[in-house]
């Protein structure tokens, strides 16, 4: 014979003992939401008009007075009466309707719609999930009182620390200390930004004057920051005043309009510089000067068209704040024929005259460049530079063949003046430097060289048919 549910459920109900269960809370929110769907399908049965013989009904949906709806009805009472919760619950009771109370017409349902809506979102009836516990090393990271040597090791691993429980001058050099001789440059640099947050400057100069490390550290991070002026304070509180001077100077490079530039460098030269950087700085001074001079007139004249050399060779570029050898070419290519003549070192002078003058193929005066009288009245070509080098710059700037001869003769090096005169073609000082050295094969084979019936291939064989040149092979 086989039993039915309600037998079962009263059969395992009916036990004295029941074991502990965590779903109190969740049958009985179970409960209300299956409230919640009775009440919803209530409106498929609104919708039939003229029905007004309405059946009793329990919570489940079942006929009160069925044998089922008493089965089930009895097996929660004694479950009620039996239950005892093990650990206190949290309460859930509301102010609703008991299921003792199970029975009643669907039209009080119904009514009781909005009634149970708003129960059902009451926050103070809502079910909590407990709030877990963060593990204790996050507290610990965040408000334990750490030591100087754990917040430096903490620095060091990147960790989070917070700083602002060293509040003594002490605390602070400890720390700074520490920081030092854990040779780790950020938790340095952390540290002494802290100081300098927290730390007058004259304090914190002359602590940091005693530690050279963390001096260091602090210069390089006030110029990377580019904080200018508590590193020039820095600096002078020190006693380093040409460092400060050198510093001071470098901020003309921020200085666009010229005579400001210029007057700023003026009071630059009243600054404490060390060796030759005073010298330099009164050169540069001086440059821009003569600049802002040259450019004005060089402007107005270009504007006005008097200068041939101007619409023949347009100016490029502005010559305001260009090097000094920038400056000389300008010169010497614009105004090479004025009496006034910049004093430069020698080599350097020559070298951007020479560029400037064949640039412009004067030739004239590039020769006039060279030529010296002794005390005789002997006219030689000299030059500071090596003629090897002329010649380059000569070849560099288009120079014909017959200058570039003249100048490859003067090479004192036999075989460097035969590699260059072949190299520019200047077959007459590769014959006459063959010729003195009488060497009779390498002439005949440079015969091969030559063009067929050219005035150099009479010339070889004249000199090879001599017969008073004693040859050495």
């Amino acid at each position: 014979m086989m039993k039915s549910k309600a037998d079962e459920e009263d059969y395992w109900n009916s036990s004295k003992y029941n074991a502990f269960t965590f779903d109190d809370a969740d049958d009985e929110l179970s409960a209300l939401k299956e409230t919640k769907k009775a009440v919803n399908s209530i409106g498929p049965l609104l919708a039939e008009d003229g029905e007004e013989d309405w059946e009793r009904v329990s919570w489940s949906g079942e006929p009160v007075g069925s044998i089922s709806w008493s089965v089930k009805e009895m097996a929660a009472s004694n479950q009620r009466a039996d239950r005892e919760p093990a650990f206190p619950k949290i309460s859930t009771e509301t102010p609703s309707l008991g299921k003792s109370q199970s029975g009643i017409s669907l039209s009080s349902l119904f009514k009781g719609e909005t009634v149970i809506r708003s129960l059902l979102g009451d926050p103070s009836l809502r079910l909590y999930t407990p709030e877990l516990r963060k593990p204790k090393s996050e507290y610990k990271d965040l408000v334990s009182d750490w030591s100087a040597e754990e917040t430096v090791q903490r620095l060091q691993q990147g960790k989070g620390v917070t700083l602002e429980k060293f509040r003594s001058l002490q605390d602070k050099l400890l720390l700074l200390d520490l920081a030092v001789a854990a040779h780790d440059g950020n938790a340095i640099t952390a540290v002494l930004i802290y100081l300098k947050r927290t730390l007058c400057k004259e304090v914190l100069f002359r602590e940091l004057e005693s530690r050279q490390t963390a001096l260091r550290h602090f210069i390089h991070y006030l110029t990377e920051n580019r904080e200018q002026r508590l590193l020039l304070e820095l600096l002078r509180a020190l006693g380093r005043t040409e460092e400060a001077a050198l510093l001071q100077y470098k901020d003309y490079k921020n200085i666009a309009d010229e005579n400001k530039r210029r007057d700023f460098l003026k009071s630059c030269l009243s600054l404490q510089f060390g060796g030759e950087d005073g010298n330099h700085v009164q050169d540069h001074y001086t440059l821009l000067e003569r600049q802002i001079i040259i450019e004005a007139a060089d402007r107005k004249a270009e504007r006005e068209g008097k200068l041939e050399v101007f619409q023949k060779f347009p100016r490029k570029a502005s010559i305001l704040n260009m090097p000094l050898i920038t400056t000389l070419y300008y010169c010497c290519f614009y105004h090479y024929n004025e009496p006034e003549q910049p004093a430069q070192r020698p080599k350097q002078y020559f070298t951007t005259a020479l560029a400037a003058r064949a640039k412009l193929k004067n030739w004239t005066d590039v020769d006039a460049m060279f030529n010296s009288r002794n005390w005789l009245g002997f006219s030689k070509k000299k030059s500071p530079l090596s003629f090897q080098r002329v010649v380059d710059i000569l070849q560099k700037n288009s120079a014909p063949t017959r200058v570039l001869q003249e100048y490859v003769g003067l090479v004192s090096d036999a075989e460097l003046r035969i590699g260059l005169a072949q190299k520019h073609k200047c077959h007459d000082i590769v014959i006459n430097t063959y010729r003195d050295m009488k060497d009779r094969q390498q002439l005949a084979e440079y015969r091969k060289k030559v063009e067929r019936g050219s005035a150099e291939e009479r010339k070889i064989d004249e000199l090879l048919s001599n017969q008073q040149i004693r040859w050495k092979n």
